[in-house]
């Protein structure tokens, strides 16, 4: 048999070692899932390395802009963060976009800028009652409602809570049910605020009311957030003691009532479960007004 002439032999042994075909990337969307099945279970740094290396790819990617954008505010990287929710406003869909805009007032409230939070939040609200959605509308005015409670300006909290409600009434043909929740939704919302205003009696009024509310049934889901309240309401009046065995019986996934399970804990002098809490606000890997509340004051209390 003839042999292979020299320049031939070499050029299939070079094509042999080095003309092997390497495996294909995995999908856009499989390493889209990968990411934020890290970032829900806390691996933030991890979930912003494979949405980076999506962008690469596909730098005009909706999701990888939106996913990102919220690992970084867990993370703590609040600038970018936003910068990757603005772009993903621009890529979404006209169904996409609210969601897109509440994540950016969400990412306002983390960096505890009121003024933009408000504004973006106020655009959603403005586009769903002009699309005559007032069920969103209103969820969207209870949000906005928290944001200014949790900040301090009450007058505006209390006007945006009572603008939901007023939303909420819009709504054709409603059931009585949803009638109840909204009354029991302004309710809990004025507690909260005659609380911060240090008034217990109107405080004490409004929790009647929400009580009387749950007793007629058809909002049985809202039971735990009665608890919430009663904590809330005790915190606020400077009765620690009766906050944290109120909030102990609230939701335990909640990274706000973890915090002001902390706090009530630090009042009381018990450092080592106070610092238990806010590690455990830390473990929620939320993208919620209710986190980015909490979030940031558990970071600066451990250090994180």
């Amino acid at each position: 048999m003839r042999a292979w002439p020299i320049h031939l032999s070499i050029l299939v042994t070079a094509c042999l070692a080095g003309c092997r075909t390497s495996p294909p990337p995995p999908p856009v969307d499989t390493l889209i899932n990968q990411a934020s099945t890290l970032d829900l279970a806390g691996q933030h740094d991890a979930a912003i390395a494979i949405f980076r290396e999506v962008l690469q790819r596909e730098p005009n990617s909706y999701k990888a802009h939106y996913g990102i954008g919220r690992a970084l505010d867990l993370a703590g990287h609040y600038e970018d963060a936003r910068e990757h929710f603005g772009k993903a406003i621009e890529l979404a869909s006209a169904g996409e976009r609210d969601q897109a805009t509440r994540m950016l007032g969400i990412a306002w409230t983390f960096a505890g800028d009121i003024a933009h939070a408000s504004s973006t939040f106020q655009q959603v609200f403005d586009r769903q009652v002009a699309d005559g959605n007032f069920g969103a509308a209103s969820d969207v005015a209870y949000e906005l409602g928290r944001v200014y409670l949790e900040y301090g300006d009450l007058n505006q909290a209390e006007a945006w809570y009572r603008k939901g409600q007023e939303i909420a009434g819009r709504e054709s043909e409603r059931a009585a049910w949803r009638v109840d929740l909204a009354d029991m939704r302004l309710a809990h919302a004025l507690a909260r605020i005659a609380a911060r205003r240090g008034h217990p009696d109107e405080s004490h009024r409004q929790q009647a009311i929400v009580k009387r509310l749950l007793d007629k049934g058809g909002n049985d889901d809202q039971k735990i957030q009665y608890q919430y309240l009663l904590g809330y309401v005790d915190f606020y009046l400077g009765n620690y003691a009766a906050a944290q065995k109120a909030l102990e019986q609230a939701d335990q996934k909640d990274p706000f009532i973890l915090l002001l399970l902390a706090q009530s804990h630090e009042a009381l002098g018990h450092a080592d479960e106070a610092r238990d809490y806010y590690q455990r606000v830390l473990g929620s890997s939320s993208h919620a007004v209710n986190n980015a509340f909490a979030r940031p004051i558990a970071r600066a209390k451990l250090g994180a």
